[in-house]
């Protein structure tokens, strides 16, 4: 008798824990669900008023190179050359089949009759070009990590390759470094140039900048 009474009050402790824990579980899984709707979408990283996504890797040139599969590779250039570029009144891409070394120059942009080439972030193939870039050029300025894409590149090593490319704290910390070099090199009078709208620079920085030689300027960052 005292056994079964011992197993009815074991049996009660146990069941009245069990609703305790269904109902501890169900108030964290609204609080959690309340949380989720709160919390802001994820936006690109802004460093000193430029755009530095997280899920691409950048080479110092300010080319930019993201993984779309183990050895499939998108490419293009990045904020920070977007919009030091400027207008873009024609983009060259390289041929579909050719193969180029990471850090060789791999397209060139005209802008009133000057040019700058900028180099190539990973080695491979080329297997595709945006033929939409080349129809329209300010496409690669208004959206350089979506539609501006540029191009795709098949790298059988692009796993070492990524390794010689800048990401995470390294990326924001380079960015921050070649806008604080642009900026020692405009007239104190034009530096905001870097940062409007809340911290985010110009479309064309250039154009803010009349008395600097736009191809010596570019190829100086583009390393080109």
């Amino acid at each position: 008798m005292v056994v079964i009474l011992v197993l009815l009050t074991f049996g009660i402790f146990l069941a009245i824990d069990y609703v305790r824990s269904r109902k501890q579980l169900e108030t964290q899984v609204v609080a959690q669900g309340i949380a989720r709707e709160a919390a802001p979408r994820m936006l690109p990283a802004m460093v000193a008023g430029f755009q530095v996504p997280e899920n691409v890797r950048y080479h110092a040139g300010h080319t930019w190179a993201l993984s779309e599969s183990r050895d499939l590779v998108r490419v293009g250039m990045d904020d920070f050359a977007s919009k030091l570029i400027g207008k873009i009144e024609n983009i060259t891409l390289p041929q579909r089949g050719r193969w180029v070394r990471q850090g060789q120059k791999i397209w060139t942009i005209f802008r009133d009759g000057k040019s700058v080439d900028m180099v190539s972030p990973i080695e491979g193939t080329v297997t595709d070009i945006n033929e939409a870039v080349v129809q329209d050029p300010e496409l690669a300025r208004k959206d350089p990590y979506g539609e501006g894409w540029l191009l795709t590149v098949q790298a059988p090593d692009a796993k070492i390759n990524f390794r010689n490319l800048l990401g995470g704290a390294l990326a924001r910390m380079w960015t921050e470094e070649s806008a604080l070099r642009l900026r020692k090199r405009m007239p104190v009078a034009m530096a905001s140039a870097l940062a409007q709208d809340g911290g985010v620079a110009v479309d064309d920085i250039t154009e803010h900048l009349p008395e600097l030689d736009w191809t010596t300027l570019t190829k100086e960052f583009f390393l080109s």
